[in-house]
């Protein structure tokens, strides 16, 4: 689909606010399509246009310590794969039985959004029937299908590389003495999100990675009975705590314009959707281009934040380069 030129802001640090975002004929509300097309080309990174030289030193800074955190859960994990996708299959050969050579090798068979996860920009498609940037269903699977949006995209820009922020909700909730279970729903606010930041002394750059700790993952690790958390695992009605879509807190997202968001949640944003509620899944990926990750391991991060006192570090993603990939493992650490 062929877009009309719009009048966008040219400079990213001047970019429009959530109401200020121009409506375009024939493209849903309050996406920014067109924001990043320069000399002709369709852009096709959305958001991650915002991790320029210039941020990407500015992160650098924050090493400090000489810390590396995994924020990866192991590829097997969760042990139930959810939304009827393929779990891990990992098998080893022994190449001596059609070779002299002593040695081994691995195959491996995953959803590439099984476990901790990057929903890339291929992932969802908007109601009004379109992809970012107005990409059509076709050509992501079809005959005539292209390897636009895909997420060997992000390894062209260098991977997800930038200043990474915690806000960890679940000690914001201890402290408020806010009481929920992350296996049902519950929506932390917008907010909620500016003060829990504020209280751990945390401000925000443009283009800073979000990184919000629900409490889901602390639930996972912490559940001692596989029984009960296969079963939440199983249930088609599941529920989970997470961002709240409200009008609001999806306006705060944008005007902070955060690169990329991820947290250790099922879905980022509380699950299931309220009726008529706006959803993140629909102005994150095909409204604005942002990469949105879930069910990242936060608990080891978090307890390093705490350890150090700052919530801020220099976060490294680097996907796998698959063109045309529609997901993949976040293959990220926290350097602090």
């Amino acid at each position: 689909m062929d877009l009309a030129p719009v009048s966008f802001h040219d400079r990213i640090d001047n970019l429009p606010d959530f109401n200020e975002i121009p409506t375009q004929e024939g493209v849903p509300p309050s996406a920014t399509w067109g924001l990043w097309d320069r000399d002709g080309q369709k852009d096709e990174l959305g958001t991650l246009n915002l991790l320029t030289p210039a941020v990407i030193k500015e992160a650098a800074k924050e090493i400090r310590e000489g810390i590396s955190v995994s924020l990866n859960l192991a590829l097997d994990q969760p042990s139930i794969a959810i939304f009827r996708r393929q779990g891990l299959q990992h098998t080893i050969r022994d190449n001596s039985t059609f070779s002299s050579s002593q040695s081994f090798d691995d195959t491996v068979l995953f959803n590439t959004q099984a476990g901790s996860q990057w929903d890339g920009l291929r992932h969802i498609v908007h109601d009004h029937g379109l992809l970012y940037n107005g990409v059509t269903k076709d050509e992501v699977l079809g005959p005539k299908a292209t390897t636009r949006l895909g997420i060997h995209k992000w390894h062209e820009k260098g991977g997800v590389t930038g200043r990474g922020v915690l806000i960890d909700l679940v000690k914001y909730a201890q402290r408020h003495e806010i009481k929920y279970d992350p296996t049902k729903y519950f929506g932390f606010t917008s907010r909620d999100l500016e003060v829990a930041a504020r209280e751990q002394g945390l401000t925000f750059k443009q283009g800073d990675i979000l990184l919000v700790r629900t409490g889901f993952g602390k639930w996972y690790n912490e559940c001692k009975d596989p029984t009960e958390r296969d079963a939440w695992f199983l249930d088609e009605a599941r529920e989970s705590v997470g961002v709240q879509a409200d009008h609001e807190t999806v306006s705060w997202v944008w005007n902070h314009h955060f690169s990329a968001v991820a947290g250790d949640s099922l879905a980022w944003e509380a699950m299931p959707l309220p009726k008529d509620s706006p959803s993140f899944h629909q102005y994150l990926l095909p409204s604005w281009g942002t990469p949105m990750g879930e069910l990242w391991d936060l608990e080891g991060l978090a307890q390093r934040c705490e350890e150090f006192g700052r919530y801020s570090f220099m976060l490294v993603s680097v996907p796998l380069n698959i063109p045309g990939g529609v997901g993949s493992p976040p293959n990220a650490v926290a350097i602090l």
